[in-house]
């Protein structure tokens, strides 16, 4: 056993929530934003404001036409794999064999396609490490290994995680259209507090395929979350705060949560109301790409993508126009509500001594 932990140590292969469960998750996000999410949004930039580059077909293959934005999206499967995979620490020659597995994975796994890449990419990715260096004739040992190891896994297990991912969202989008107060409430509720946390709300979203009705809930979480700790710590961190956690990430403040956890009241607080009002009210829904929906104001995303859904829907919904109240609504649930509900709250949590100044200071 002895022998075999110092393997796993040389190898740098670390069994812990941190290395799969944040490291690994948060990078599969990135992957999905700077493939999938960053076409979509090309793809409605050229269609919204007629650029004629952006609209352009490049090319057809087996009689489907790309635009630069659909190149981007139809790399997402690589893309997760490779970020994962960087997030394991992977040599080079494991790292680019992670392309094809990542590919058949994403596309076997079908619409819940990122929760598989994400366990078969972990997974190839630590056997590739295991035997990388070990022969002399590495690199063809190395790359054989690691896309046998993830594309057999993914013939296997791909398209059961996949259609399990979608049953899981669907439950959960189903849930919402029947109690849209309940569950609107819970899953904003729930999507904020991991958009903060240091585990990924964006790649939890894109697993199970969260749009609609739901993600818009979800979406809503995630703003509270941002806009709210950067409205209820402006005191601490004024502008420079605003922009870092506003457009940034609320993650800033896991630290301060950890000294003082009462300090998550005001942002906690605020996704309760907005996300019943989300749904119940505004009936807001997510209907661009499901990474979307967790990403909350950072960089605006969140935001953009409900507004890529409105024209070209990813889900299946029907396109719309948007009318005034649906620009409305957006804003409300976004930036306003947030804005406003965390700092009254944080007012009232202040005035009661469960938080006090500097205890919501950055460093």
């Amino acid at each position: 056993m002895s022998k075999f932990k110092s393997f796993l140590k040389r190898k740098d292969i670390e069994v812990s929530l941190k290395r799969y469960g944040i490291d690994a998750l948060g990078a599969m996000a990135q992957g999905l934003f700077c493939t999938l999410l960053v076409g979509t949004i090309l793809n409605t930039l050229g269609t919204q404001f007629d650029i004629g580059f952006l609209k352009a077909i490049l090319i057809e293959i087996d009689g489907k036409g790309y635009t630069i934005g659909g190149f981007a999206s139809a790399m997402v499967g690589p893309a997760m794999a490779v970020a994962i995979g960087y997030a394991l620490n992977a040599p080079a020659m494991v790292l680019f064999s992670l392309i094809p597995v990542g590919f058949a994975t994403n596309a076997i796994g079908g619409a819940g396609g990122p929760l598989a890449v994400y366990f078969i990419a972990v997974i190839a990715a630590e056997i590739g490490k295991m035997v990388s260096k070990e022969t002399k004739i590495d690199i063809l040992v190395t790359p054989i290994v690691t896309i046998l190891a993830g594309v057999g896994l993914a013939w296997l297990i791909a398209a059961p995680i996949g259609k399990a991912a979608m049953y899981v969202g669907d439950i959960v989008m189903w849930a919402t259209e029947q109690q849209p107060f309940i569950m609107g409430l819970v899953v904003a509720v729930v999507m904020g507090i991991a958009l903060t946390l240091p585990i990924s709300s964006a790649a939890i979203c894109a697993a199970f395929s969260l749009t609609g009705l739901a993600g818009g809930a979800a979406l809503a979480g995630c703003c509270a979350n941002m806009v709210g700790f950067a409205v209820a710590s402006f005191k601490e961190n004024r502008w420079g705060g605003v922009v870092s956690q506003g457009l940034g990430t609320s993650m800033l403040q896991m630290g301060n949560i950890v000294k003082n956890p009462r300090i998550w009241i005001p942002a906690i607080l605020t996704s309760a109301i907005t996300g019943p009002v989300s749904t119940c009210l505004f009936k807001l829904e997510m209907n661009g790409a499901a990474v979307s929906s967790g990403m909350g104001t950072c960089g605006l995303v969140g935001p953009i993508g409900v507004w890529s859904g409105w024209s070209n829907p990813v889900n299946g919904a029907a396109a719309i126009n948007p009318t005034a109240t649906d620009w409305l609504g957006l804003a409300l649930i976004c930036i306003v509500l947030p804005a406003i509900l965390a700092w009254l709250f944080g007012t009232v949590c202040r005035k009661l001594g469960w938080i006090k100044d500097g205890d919501m200071k950055l460093s």
